[in-house]
């Protein structure tokens, strides 16, 4: 898929469908990117070679920093602010989900087995 240049390096989409998304990012040394959260998808980082620094905001105000070395994982949850930065040029992999929420159902009438029709 097509490569795109960003500021701090380049990104990748290597998989889009239904509810998966991968991404190859090439972040320079002491390149970052925004803070930004999203709001159904979980992150997850994977840093294949590099070292990354990743600051994620918790929902009680604290700032968590993470350094990400070779082979090593981080997911960030939704609605959590967070931004990534390189410590030296890193290649990694941004792969991102959304999950179903079973509780994802609103009624406006209860199930019967009299078969009366509802208006």
């Amino acid at each position: 898929m097509e490569k795109q240049g960003k500021i701090w390096g380049i990104t990748q989409s290597l998989f889009l469908k239904n509810n998966v998304e991968i991404h190859r990012i090439e972040v320079n040394k002491d390149g970052y990117c925004s803070k930004h959260k999203h709001d159904y998808k979980y992150n997850c980082f994977f840093v294949e070679r590099g070292q990354l620094k990743i600051s994620i905001w918790k929902n009680d105000g604290l700032v968590d920093k993470t350094i990400l070395s070779d082979q090593e994982t981080l997911t960030v949850p939704p609605k959590w602010y967070h931004m990534f930065e390189a410590i030296k040029d890193t290649i990694a992999y941004e792969i991102y989900w959304t999950e179903i929420d079973a509780k994802d159902i609103t009624r406006e009438s209860c199930g019967g087995k009299d078969r009366k029709v509802l208006k």
